[in-house]
């Protein structure tokens, strides 16, 4: 099967949810394919098929992990994806990596950014507590060169604002003056939801 006729089949699996189980060894071998455009896909589908099956792709995480020093960014960007996916399903079956993630709050490349902030919310929905101390971080992240990218950071204060207000409070003067100020309009709605999320507790 040549790369296209692969990316085809990988296509059509992910809308066949009822045999996602049983591939999970198929397309965790699919990760080391010589295709970056495969492996890539092979992650995006895994983080997925982690998300209802935590358990069964435990034996993948490793591997995922490996691609978050990949040189190619989309590569890192669908690693950090996965393992935020995974990570909502089942916190402990991602948790040795999770710190390791803070790094691409950082990183060069805005969609590896912005995987970081989406992968943290996607953890924070079912394991909000670990995020306490590491605020600042996405509180940074508010005011990145990227448009994308800040239209996303407000959304973590918002999942963990319904949850634990008390992490968000302290920014929410920050938030309003973000959105009074920012020249996005999506970014200034994005930061008023998240201040209504976390006044209403």
């Amino acid at each position: 099967m040549n790369e296209t006729e692969l990316y085809k089949e990988l296509g059509i699996l992910t809308k066949e949810k009822e045999r996602w189980k049983e591939s999970i060894p198929y397309v965790s071998s699919l990760l080391s394919h010589e295709s970056a455009k495969i492996q890539a896909k092979a992650l995006w589908l895994i983080g997925e098929m982690g998300l209802v099956y935590p358990e069964s792709v435990k034996d993948a995480v490793s591997v995922i992990a490996s691609f978050l020093d990949d040189k190619v960014s989309l590569l890192r960007e669908r690693a950090v994806n996965a393992l935020g996916r995974i990570g909502r399903g089942d916190y402990h079956v991602i948790e040795q990596y999770w710190s390791s993630l803070y790094r691409f709050a950082n990183d060069d490349d805005a969609k590896v950014r912005l995987s970081f902030i989406w992968a943290s919310e996607n953890i924070a929905t079912n394991t909000p507590d670990i995020y306490e101390d590491h605020m600042p971080v996405f509180a940074k992240l508010l005011h990145d060169t990227d448009d994308k990218v800040r239209m996303e950071a407000p959304e973590i204060f918002r999942v963990l604002g319904k949850r634990r207000p008390e992490f968000v409070q302290p920014f929410l003067e920050t938030l309003q003056r973000i959105s009074e100020t920012d020249e996005n309009r999506v970014v200034r709605i994005h930061c008023l939801g998240a201040i209504k999320t976390a006044s209403l507790k």
